[in-house]
């Protein structure tokens, strides 16, 4: 059987004569041939380079990409690049079709043509609950619950589904629902912002940064670039509904307007190291000249995976190991003084007394010690100045000058920032939405959320005093990112306290439960970036136990661990997020624990709950990153429990449902093999999960785990100092939660901190109180969260 492709495509400018297609194997050199779902060395994943290699389906017969085709006609009819068309569809969509559901800011199929912005998108489901989670001042129900009628007075997006609609003479609904019509219109729309007709991508910037629908023209700009930088790259992927698209590499395309050619600067990126790769090498920092016994760090290291035509800036993090160790020893939160003086609030005014610098102020407690934070300048810390309108400068916090945003030179970041007001009558006065720092602070975590509601409801709650907070949010539709709180702050937005105090929360415009709809490339390619220079700026090292999800926080006590959020849920792709990144999720050699590395796309557990009025309906079949866990090894044994998710219930296949499941990039000890199915330790008990040599869904992994010293050893959702160590700050009980782990079982560890607790109970951060105390903890992946175990209780295998 021979198949022709009845279209000539656009390629890289050039008109290419119709492909024949044989069943005896693809012979595919051009973007726009007929591609199926795996490569010679196996399933293709989300994101891998396409280099026009032939690629056949999973049972080994050629399937035909009609999503490919549909891509090269109409580009063909309008005159687009070929190239042009599938890399402003791959940033807004990933070419999914999304079953015809709209996107937060009502946009649809994978051309993204929007219409009016759902209902639901005007509500930040994410932002319900008691994101403090402090029980020393827990958030008033009423607050944690609702949301005031007026709270929502938004700007809905420009509207281009019916224009689109009119250029083609195609109706409205077959915009939504059909992806051939969809690709069609869509096409045409980008025509239609086309000056002058070209055959070549590069001529295309300023159409593809008014396709954005941005209104800055900077994040239009940015949005092209990004563009730009997938046509260069290439990438082959697999769609949520089966449609495998490849767009070839376009070498030497060169970005309007970059200050060095494309390939100059991703070798200069590829070359950088990762900061995880530096602890411990000794690499020197930055000294700024005429500097005066102070080292700056400086890093804005962008993402090494991630092409980018325009100039960075680039200096080598400092040693990690002295200051994470220092770091980890100290209150968390930086506050306390040991043998240095501090003059004012900005980086560049701490310095360090003592014996080397190695360019992080030692703001250390010594162990078993409460400090107060006292004033050390002057400042007007009142609620209302400390309110300030969009654009304004930022107040000064650690590592961060006045007037800046926190963010790699390759993004356009906007300051849209949080409030921080006294509200309330006197006997009942209270504060939101964050707290505000005098000190440096140690950030152990970047938590990725999912807004659970759409970018136009952002702006009036993060600027309400009686909700809660984040320190950044990432716009869907072209992955443009605002910045509400200064990473040296502390923004509410985990539900547990203690991880607030030490990580940096982000919010991704989207839903859980929509099957990965609209988590665009756009917005994974801004995200990656932006936690990859944080990562370099706070010394946090790239794993899955570090950039952990809203959903593997732990509960701070027994009651807490039931509600606690499950966002970014299973359709979040960990593993193409890492590889943005430039750190891909890859098998270690002489592995003593697996890592749990299911293909994406080939992926596709069954779940249930999608639409909320129909909770036992399956979910559409998609791509995602977990796999399901058995109290047995085989698919019908039933999953395994949850005594703090579910207790005396069996666990769901509910989407929310997250106690039976184990995510990508999550080490684990293996407990037993059988066949085509591993045991790992999952909450104290063996969770099977199947894991066939052909189609592995783990890979071996390497680090640091524990076993239990005694039987029902207790587990802990935060890492709180012991009652001594309590001496101006209220005593904080060490609460244990619901799951005891005994010997026998073994656990990874994530990291080793001492306990710390900081006591933020006035408006005014003078009034804060840090206690540390010197009991050690050690990280574990217990289940899906992470947990705290105390050093003393179990043994340390290295």
């Amino acid at each position: 059987m021979q198949l022709r492709l009845a279209t000539a495509v656009l390629t890289a400018g050039a008109l290419i004569a119709p492909s024949d297609v044989h069943a005896s194997g693809l012979q595919n050199a051009h973007a726009g041939t007929l591609v199926a779902g795996t490569s010679a060395a196996g399933p293709l994943t989300a994101g891998t380079s396409a280099a026009g290699r032939p690629v056949t389906s999973a049972v080994g017969v050629p399937a035909v990409s009609w999503r490919q085709a549909d891509f090269a006609a109409a580009a063909r009819e309008y005159g687009v690049p070929l190239s042009v068309l599938l890399g402003v569809a791959y940033l807004e969509s990933r070419w999914d079709a999304n079953g015809g559901l709209p996107s937060t800011a009502g946009g649809y199929g994978p051309m993204h043509l929007v219409d009016v912005a759902p209902a639901e998108a005007l509500t930040i489901g994410d932002a319900i609950g008691d994101a403090r989670g402090d029980d020393s001042r827990p958030m008033s129900a009423t607050l944690t619950t609702s949301m005031p009628s007026g709270a929502m007075r938004l700007a809905q997006p420009q509207t281009t589904l019916p224009e689109a609609a009119r250029l083609t003479g195609l109706p409205a609904d077959r915009l939504r629902n059909d992806p051939t019509g969809n690709i069609k219109a869509g096409a045409a729309l980008l025509a239609s912002y086309q000056e002058r007709p070209s055959a070549d991508p590069a001529d295309w910037y300023e159409s593809i940064a008014r396709y954005s629908g941005a209104e800055d023209q900077s994040a239009a700009h940015a949005f092209a670039d990004e563009v730009f930088s997938v046509m260069r790259e290439g990438v082959t992927r697999r769609t949520d509904d089966g449609h495998v698209v490849q767009l070839t590499p376009v070498p030497g395309l060169t970005t309007p307007g970059a200050t060095e050619q494309p390939e100059e600067a991703e070798a200069r990126l590829d070359t950088r190291p990762d900061p995880e790769d530096l602890a411990g090498t000794g690499a020197a920092t930055e000294v700024e000249a005429g500097a005066t016994a102070k080292n700056r760090l400086s890093a804005d290291p962008g993402v090494g995976a991630l092409g980018h035509a325009g100039a960075e800036s680039w200096t080598v993090p400092g040693p990690k190991t002295k200051a994470r160790t220092r770091a980890k020893a100290r209150a968390r939160t930086g506050s306390g003084a040991k043998g240095q003086a501090a003059t004012g609030s900005g980086p560049d005014d701490w310095t360090e007394s003592g014996s080397g610098n190695d360019g992080w102020a030692d703001f250390g407690a010594e162990d078993g010690a409460d400090i107060p934070l006292e004033s050390e300048f002057e400042a007007d810390w009142e609620a209302d100045a400390m309110q300030q309108p969009y654009g304004s400068p930022l107040p000064r916090a650690s590592g961060q000058t006045s007037g800046e945003t926190e963010c790699p030179s390759s993004l356009t970041c906007e300051w849209m920032p949080a409030a921080h007001k006294r509200f309330g009558k006197k006997k009942d006065r209270d504060y939101g939405n964050h707290d505000r720092m005098l000190r440096p602070r140690a950030v152990d975590y970047i938590v990725i959320h999912d807004t659970e509601g759409g970018y136009q409801g952002i702006p009036s709650m993060i600027r309400n005093p009686r909700y809660v907070s984040w320190h950044y949010t990432i716009r869907s539709r072209d992955g443009h990112v605002a910045q509400h709180v200064p990473t040296g702050h502390i923004a509410w937005h985990a539900g547990n306290w203690d991880v607030n105090t030490r990580s940096i929360g982000i919010e991704h415009e989207g839903y859980l439960a929509k099957g990965g709809t609209w988590y665009t490339e756009a917005m994974y390619r801004s995200s990656a970036r932006l936690v990859r220079f944080l990562a370099a700026k706070y010394h946090i090292p790239l794993n899955r136990a570090h950039i952990l999800g809203h959903d593997n926080i732990p509960g701070t006590t027994a009651k807490m661990v039931a509600g606690m959020h499950e966002d970014p849920g299973p359709y979040w792709d960990w593993a193409h997020y890492f590889a943005l990144m430039g750190k891909p999720l890859k098998a270690a050699k002489n592995g003593d624990s697996i890592m749990i590395r299911p293909s994406y796309d080939t992926n596709r557990p069954r779940f249930t709950g999608c639409v909320t009025t129909k909770p036992g309906q399956p979910c559409p079949e998609h791509g995602a990153a977990t796999v399901w866990l058995h109290k047995e090894p085989s698919e019908s044994s039933p999953l395994v429990t949850d005594a703090g998710k579910h207790p005396g219930k069996p666990s769901t296949y509910s989407v929310y449902d997250h106690s039976a499941r184990a995510s990508t990039g999550q080490r684990y000890a293996v407990a037993a093999r059988q066949d085509d199915w591993t045991a790992i330790w999952y909450l104290g008990q063996k969770a099977w999960f199947h894991n066939p040599p052909s189609a592995p869904t783990a890979v071996p992994a390497k680090g640091p785990m524990v076993t239990p010293l005694k039987a029902n050893t207790v587990v802990y959702g935060r890492a709180y100092p012991e009652q001594s160590a309590y001496k101006s700050a209220s005593y904080q009980p060490l609460t244990p939660l619901q799951y005891k782990i005994s010997p026998g079982q073994t656990y990874t560890v994530g990291d080793t901190i001492t306990g710390s607790f900081y006591s933020a109970n006035a408006f005014h951060p003078s009034k804060h109180v840090t206690t540390t105390g010197t009991v050690r903890y050690h990280q574990i992946q217990l289940g899906h969260r992470v947990m705290f175990v105390m050093a003393k209780d179990v043994r340390l295998i290295r």
